[in-house]
């Protein structure tokens, strides 16, 4: 009876018994195989601890949580009125401040304020960095005055009139431009022309009288006046006032209606 082939006896084992182990190579180790699996799970365990940990440390625990809110940048309010306004939630774990709902009630709160960054100064603070709205025209109401900055927005009433800020004289009350244009189109038009002026002659403006739409005359100090026009091609204007503030100074009248024949008399 024949034997077994070659293949036979390459696959079976010394007691005849058949064997895993393939041809010319080794049986895979079966304890590696296990240790694979339990190696991920260590992973994936140790990443979620470090995960809840993390979320721990940032909203369970009493060592990042807001402890002091400091205020930058204010002229006129006082850093008491803006923090008041934020309501800053002290005590509460600093990764959970919503800082676009203080900045929303800033806003709501105190019309002054024009930008407000709120940031977060781990591991205790808040910080409220605050620009205010600067005033480029003031309305007389009462014995009060309406505070305007260059975007037309109205965001104060204040009893002493800010220094060095002109003062709106709306005289359109029975001009037609007074029905076609609506006192608001009128003031923006003086806001602009006070807007587009070189910071050293708005300094010198003390009110900026408005006629009608095409009628707009600055008072200057010293008692000069400048006869504007309309509030169209504002810079070409306010380049022309230099030029003849410079070449006139001692002139009291200036034209610039017509920025490109500007013209300066002494009345």
């Amino acid at each position: 009876m024949a034997g077994p082939t070659t293949a036979e006896r390459g696959t079976r084992g010394p007691s005849g018994a058949s064997s895993d182990r393939p041809p010319g190579g080794t049986a895979p180790d079966t304890e590696d195989r296990r240790r694979i699996p339990g190696r991920l799970l260590l992973l994936i365990v140790t990443a979620l601890a470090l995960t809840g940990g993390g979320a721990w440390l940032l909203y369970g625990s009493s060592w990042l949580r807001v402890e002091d809110v400091t205020v930058s940048g204010t002229r006129v309010l006082t850093p008491g009125q803006v923090e008041a306004a934020a309501s800053v939630p002290v005590g509460s774990p600093l990764a959970s401040v919503d800082t676009d709902a203080i900045e929303e009630r800033l806003r709501h709160a105190l019309p002054r304020i024009d930008t407000v960054n709120v940031v977060r100064s781990w591991p205790h603070g808040i910080g409220l960095e605050v620009t205010e709205r600067e005033p480029v025209l003031l309305i007389r109401q009462g014995g009060k005055y309406i505070e305007v900055d260059a975007e037309g927005v109205r965001f104060a009433t204040v009893t002493t009139a800010p220094k060095g800020v002109a003062l709106l004289e709306l005289t359109a009350v029975r001009s037609p431009s007074l029905r076609r244009f609506g006192a608001d189109r009128l003031t923006r038009e003086a806001v602009g022309v006070m807007a587009g002026l070189p910071g050293r002659i708005a300094r010198e403006v003390r009110s900026v009288r408005v006629r009608s739409y095409d009628s707009l005359t600055l008072e200057l100090t010293g008692g000069r006046t400048v006869f504007w026009g309309s509030g169209e091609q504002d810079e070409a204007k306010a380049r022309a006032l230099a030029a003849l503030l410079k070449a006139a100074p001692k002139a009291g009248h200036f034209d610039v209606s017509a920025p490109s024949a500007p013209a300066a008399s002494r009345s």
